[in-house]
């Protein structure tokens, strides 16, 4: 079968899936081939894209959209020449969604039963073409590294206020009066839209006066090995898909506490969510209370979730089969 990759944003939750899509069919890549012109640039680059889309379209049995964006937006509007899936992730719900045709679209994959809720109290008329696939990660990536606790607390995430990492660095002073050996590990690099954002959080920490406590990492190359580190890994935002950065936390070894953002109770048990701060604080006291044993067997719990049920070895398999099926 001839497969057509259509992708503009990050490929950091396709890799596995194109290479396994590449593994029983003829897979290409869709590349927009713009113009550099004077005059009319816009214009003629505008005739371009259409027609290099319904080009690809034509030629292909089955396009996958990665993202339900601008690409999947010019190919709904096109006449119908293949099938058409795509993987509805989160920020799509907010900015694209209401421009797509899906009368067009066979197949809409969600990551999570929240964002399936939540996209049919806005189309109830295309709910049937909608499959649930959560993210996923490879648990052979990310392994557990035995050592004593530490009191490492980790986020890794965009530096955006969405993640809420400013909140989580004033419970964060708070905790720490209890239990000073605690450390907060920020992974993330500066975001362009939001360089007031990061200013904001490193001038916090100045003025509570946590340089010690408090570490930044910028841009995280190394994930794996940056868990490695972690004892607790948090996940503070107000709106998700399905965070990745948690279940490559938890496969690697890390405890992990998560705020309530809709679809985090798929994610985790509900022992392990909370909605204020001070809940969020309770959490890591208890966890520093327990024995080694205890915190062991929470650790091995949680990365056998993640084994079973989060496991890309076995969504890229559901994808590769929803695709055969259009």
């Amino acid at each position: 079968m001839r497969v057509g990759i259509a992708i503009e944003e990050t490929w950091s939750f396709l890799h596995e899936i194109a290479d396994e899509l590449k593994a029983h069919h003829a897979v290409s890549l869709f590349e927009r081939r713009p113009l550099a012109l004077p005059v009319f640039n816009t214009r003629l680059n505008r005739m371009r894209f259409r027609r290099d889309m319904r080009h690809f379209m034509q030629a292909n049995d089955v396009l996958f959209f990665e993202w339900a964006s601008e690409l999947l937006i010019e190919a709904s509007h096109l006449p119908k020449a293949c099938g058409i899936v795509t993987r509805l992730h989160r920020y799509e719900m907010y900015k694209w969604v209401d421009q797509v045709n899906w009368r067009a679209v066979d197949k809409i994959i969600l990551v999570s039963q929240a964002k399936k809720r939540e996209f049919g109290q806005r189309f109830p008329e295309y709910l049937d073409k909608v499959v649930v696939v959560t993210e996923a990660v490879d648990p052979q990536k990310f392994q557990p590294v035995e050592k004593p606790f530490g009191g490492n607390i980790g986020i890794l995430c965009h530096l955006t206020p969405r993640k809420r990492v400013y909140e989580l660095i004033l419970a964060f002073s708070e905790l720490v009066q209890q239990q000073p050996q605690l450390r907060l590990h920020i992974g993330g690099g500066e975001h362009p839209w939001h360089g007031d954002y990061y200013f904001a959080l490193h001038d916090l920490v100045r003025q509570l006066k946590l340089e010690e406590q408090v570490l930044f990492y910028g841009k995280v190359t190394e994930p794996a090995k940056w868990y490695s580190n972690i004892d607790i890994f948090i996940s503070n935002a107000y709106s998700e898909g399905l965070q990745v950065s948690p279940l490559e936390a938890m496969a690697a070894g890390c405890v992990c506490f998560s705020h309530q953002w809709a679809g985090a109770d798929e994610m985790l048990p509900a022992e392990y969510l909370y909605f204020t701060d001070h809940q969020l604080q309770d959490l890591v006291l208890r966890y520093c209370d327990l024995t080694e044993p205890q915190r062991r067997q929470q650790r091995c719990d949680l990365r056998q979730r993640i084994c079973q049920d989060f496991n890309v070895h076995q969504t890229k398999v559901q994808i590769r089969q929803i695709i055969e099926s259009v």
